[in-house]
């Protein structure tokens, strides 16, 4: 398998640019903002979660501004807002993407939307999740059952290519879930050495393969160790998390799911894992080109980015880019003291990840089967 691991980023750029301060005017005053979007009607906004309508209706309740959150997966609303731009029909104003590769390669390439990022949120906005803006990062993490264990069964990714866990490692079919082949593609093009280093820590040797990258190898193993693979985070939280589970299993899941512990569920997070107990995936704010309410678009990004318009998000673990939004005391996984301890997203190879998907849902299904 020939990985790439390079790429072109000059339509992105032109695409970011279109988006940024200097296109919308860096000077925007807040409140200037605010007066021209309640000038403007009705909001449009589309996302992959349910959460988006409380957004939605707060911002309006905020502001004034009428505000319809609407949700949808990833796919079905980069297909809505494809066609209504090559129409020029726009009615959707602005979407928050969690599939970054996809949205960068099919949205903003083609000039379909634009990202912009306030002008009072430049400074404070790490620059790598500006180009283009992430709002949110969700955490994915490897989970065990507190009731089978007092701490994580495992510490190191590489056990779980290990005899003892064939069968009972629990996640989503790799190959419809993009999340997954994304990690695998930044854990190849940027976390090489740790992987390699996580395996000679494990087995007392370096790591020999035929493969392009330790997480190459890494994926061919699990895949051949044949996990639990389900169609959603819940199934998969249910086998890893059930109290009353037969089998033991450990395995991938969103932070999400741990307020399924106050239900009883007995989920916890493997901390200190090694090379990384999880990664961090970022969602996209973007506004569509064309829209007919463009100050309100972007106040709405401007809400997203703050305490209150994320909070919604915040309380199922997702981690606002604006440092200056912590995680809640009530988040139920604790994620908020490991942050350090997940994968963190390139977003300036996101075009490679786009690219490789194939590739790496080829050796998973290869591996898989064998």
């Amino acid at each position: 398998m020939n990985l790439s691991r390079h790429f072109c980023l000059g339509t992105l750029a032109t695409a970011v640019l279109l988006g940024s301060s200097a296109a919308h005017g860096a000077s925007d005053d807040l409140q200037t903002l605010i007066t021209q979007a309640r000038q403007e009607g009705a909001l449009t906004v589309y996302a992959s979660t349910g959460k988006i309508v409380k957004q939605a209706r707060e911002f309006s309740e905020k502001y004034g501004i009428k505000a319809v959150g609407v949700k949808a997966k990833a796919p079905q609303i980069i297909e809505i807002m494809s066609r209504e731009a090559k129409a020029h029909n726009v009615k959707t104003d602005v979407a928050l993407l969690e599939d970054t590769p996809a949205a960068i390669t099919q949205l903003l390439n083609p000039g379909a939307v634009v990202s912009y990022v306030p002008a009072d949120m430049q400074h404070k906005i790490p620059l790598r999740y500006q180009q283009p803006l992430a709002v949110v990062l969700a955490p994915n993490v490897v989970s065990y059952n507190t009731a089978h264990h007092q701490q994580c069964p495992i510490t190191n990714l590489w056990q779980l290519t290990l005899p003892k866990w064939k069968g009972h490692v629990a996640m989503q079919d790799p190959t419809g879930k993009p999340a997954y082949t994304d990690w695998f593609n930044q854990m190849a093009t940027h976390y090489d050495q740790q992987m390699r280093d996580a395996y000679q820590q494990q087995f007392g040797q370096k790591l020999v393969t035929h493969e392009h990258s330790a997480m190459a190898e890494f994926v061919k193993r699990l895949a051949a160790n044949r996990p639990l693979l389900t169609h959603s985070d819940t199934n998969a939280a249910a086998a890893i998390g059930a109290p009353d589970a037969k089998q033991d299993f450990v395995g991938f899941i969103s932070t999400a799911k741990f307020r399924k512990n106050k239900d009883g569920m007995k989920l916890g997070l493997c901390a200190g894992l090694k090379p990384f107990m999880g990664w961090k995936y970022p969602s996209l704010g973007v506004i569509a080109k064309g829209s007919a309410h463009p100050a309100a678009a972007k106040l709405f990004i401007h809400y997203l980015l703050t305490q209150q318009g994320i909070a919604p998000q915040t309380v199922d673990g997702k981690m606002s880019t604006n440092p200056d939004i912590s995680l809640p005391a009530k988040e139920a996984s604790g994620i908020g003291r490991y942050r350090n301890q997940l994968m963190p997203f390139h977003m300036d190879t996101a075009s490679s990840d786009w690219q490789q998907r194939q590739d790496w849902q080829d050796l998973w299904n290869l591996s898989y089967m064998q």
